[in-house]
């Protein structure tokens, strides 16, 4: 049995797809709202929120829904800080759990100073620490759809703005990511691996923001502003802390290591890894 936590989102929701593609046995899907959840055929939805609450503001479980979702499981699934890790990773090894793939981000490589990065390197090491599950460790660059940041812009005929117009990052179509994740869990030799995973090549948000025009048909304005202006506005919903990360990965602070294209993706999956466009066309109707 394979639990997939996230498994309505960008890459869990993936992964689900390509897991019962293949065949390959039992599948549950983790969700805040099993009800409601879209899967494939034969694949059991389990519910648990991983959310704070006024009653558990750190995003503790409530009691028993892990536990019950975990029965029977032999492999998981794992987005780093999706939800209380320690009690995740103890919740696996008491249930048997064999193995565990994680999704971390490149960026504990690239800026282990930031606070964002320094918290997936700690899940990291709990994992590896655990004494428990065998082990995979995905480390993803920018996401292909953090695009949609610029959805309700791009909506409105507003001008998408944004910082560092001409920083160009090996942004990931997010089922790459799956699409590592569901070797590594169902095929050998990637116990024990952390693999950085990146996208085909480089592109710039001006580049992006041209991609989206040309697949929609129509123009999309674009105006580059100050980190500055960029920070006010990020900082009311992710904080200042998190703000000044995602900025400095986006453009204030890259190095060559954050910059390089891998070949992990096409190595392990044994296809080209998918390109920004590519990714554009699958969600335009996200942007019209």
């Amino acid at each position: 049995m394979i639990l997939v936590t996230g498994a309505t989102g960008n890459i869990g929701g993936a992964l689900l797809k390509e897991l019962h593609g293949i065949g390959a046995g039992p599948l549950r899907g983790l969700t805040r709202d099993a009800a409601r959840a879209v899967f494939p055929e034969g694949v059991e939805a389990v519910e648990a929120d991983f959310g704070p609450t006024a009653s558990r503001k750190s995003g503790s479980l409530r009691s028993g829904s892990l536990k019950s979702a975990l029965d029977g499981v032999s492999s998981l699934f794992l987005l780093s800080r999706l939800g209380p890790d320690a009690e995740i990773l103890d919740a696996a090894r008491q249930a048997g759990v064999d193995h565990v793939v994680l999704v971390s981000s490149v960026t504990v490589q690239t800026h282990p100073h930031l606070g964002p990065a320094a918290e997936n390197l700690a899940v990291e090491r709990m994992l590896q620490d655990s004494g428990g599950p065998a082990w995979t460790i995905l480390r993803p660059t920018q996401f292909a759809s953090n695009a949609l940041w610029w959805a309700d812009a791009i909506r409105a005929g507003e001008a998408v703005r944004v910082p560092f117009a001409d920083v160009g990052l090996p942004t990931i179509h997010p089922a790459d990511i799956a699409s590592v994740a569901r070797v590594a869990l169902t095929e050998p030799g990637h116990r024990g691996q952390t693999y950085a995973l990146t996208g085909p090549e480089r592109i710039t948000p001006r580049q992006q923001v041209e991609v989206i025009a040309d697949v929609l048909g129509r123009k999309v304005p674009f105006a580059e502003i100050s980190r500055g202006e960029a920070h006010r506005g990020m900082a009311a919903f992710l904080g200042e802390e998190a703000a000044d990360a995602v900025l400095d990965v986006t453009g204030g602070d890259v190095n060559d290591e954050l910059l390089m294209v891998r070949d992990t993706v096409p190595r392990i999956v044994g296809a080209p890894a998918r390109t920004f466009r590519q990714w554009v066309s699958e969600h335009a109707a996200r942007f019209d």
